[in-house]
C-alpha cells in the first residue's frame, strides 16, 4: 500500500480532486474534516489549547473557530504552537485509518503538507494547482467573502511554485485541461 498526500493551495479544487478518487474507490482520509472533529472531541487538543489561547477558545465544548483564528491568523509562532498540539494527533487517527484499508494506494487530503513538513511521511504527493485569479473567485463564491480576504489567506501559504519543485505529480485544475485525463495517469505511475 503506498500513502499518497493530496494537497494544494486554498481554492485549487483539491477537495473536489479528492472526491473524484473517492468515486474512483480510492479511500481519502479528509485532514481537515478529521481536525475539526478532533478538535472539538480529543480532550488532549482541547486542553492544549485551553492552556494555550485561555477559556475563550471553546464554547458549549466545541472549538471557538473564529477566535483561534483570529488569534493565529497574523501571529506565525501561535500558529506553530497550535499546529503542534493538533497535528501529532490527527497523524496518529490518519495513521490509524490507514492500517484498516487495504487498496493499493490511500490519499490524505490535507491543506498544508509541505508547508507543515508532513509530505516527508508520504510516499508521494499529489499538488492541484489553479491559477491564482481563478483561486479567488471560487473562494469568493464558495465562502461568500471578499477579495481582500482571500488574497491575505493565499499569501499565508506557499506558493504553487514552492510546492511544485518538491513533487513530480501535478494536476493543473484551471478548468480549461481535464483534470480526469491527468488524474489517471497520475494513478498509472503510481499504482506501478
Amino acid at each position: 500500500m503506498k500513502k499518497i498526500g493530496l494537497t494544494g493551495g486554498i481554492g485549487s479544487g483539491k477537495s473536489s480532486i479528492a472526491q473524484i478518487l473517492a468515486a474512483m474507490s480510492y479511500p481519502v482520509y479528509y485532514s481537515d474534516q478529521r481536525s475539526k472533529y478532533l478538535s472539538d472531541k480529543n480532550s488532549t487538543i482541547r486542553n492544549g489549547l485551553i492552556d494555550l489561547l485561555g477559556e475563550e477558545a471553546y464554547i458549549d465544548g466545541t472549538l471557538n473557530r473564529v477566535f483561534v483564528s483570529e488569534c493565529i491568523f497574523s501571529n506565525p509562532d501561535l500558529r506553530l504552537k497550535v499546529n503542534e498540539i493538533i497535528h501529532p494527533i490527527v497523524r496518529k487517527d490518519f495513521d490509524d485509518w490507514a492500517s484498516q484499508q487495504t487498496s493499493s494506494l490511500i490519499f490524505n487530503e490535507a491543506a498544508i503538507l509541505f508547508e507543515t513538513g508532513a509530505y516527508h511521511q508520504f510516499d508521494a504527493v499529489v499538488l492541484v494547482c489553479a491559477p491564482v485569479s481563478v483561486r479567488i473567485q471560487r473562494v469568493m463564491l464558495r465562502d461568500h467573502c471578499s477579495k481582500s480576504s482571500v488574497e491575505e489567506r493565499i499569501q499565508s501559504q506557499w506558493t504553487d511554485e514552492q510546492k511544485r519543485s518538491l513533487t513530480k505529480y501535478c494536476v493543473e485544475n484551471d478548468g480549461r485541461q481535464p483534470v480526469l485525463i491527468q488524474l489517471e495517469k497520475i494513478l498509472s505511475e503510481l499504482e506501478n
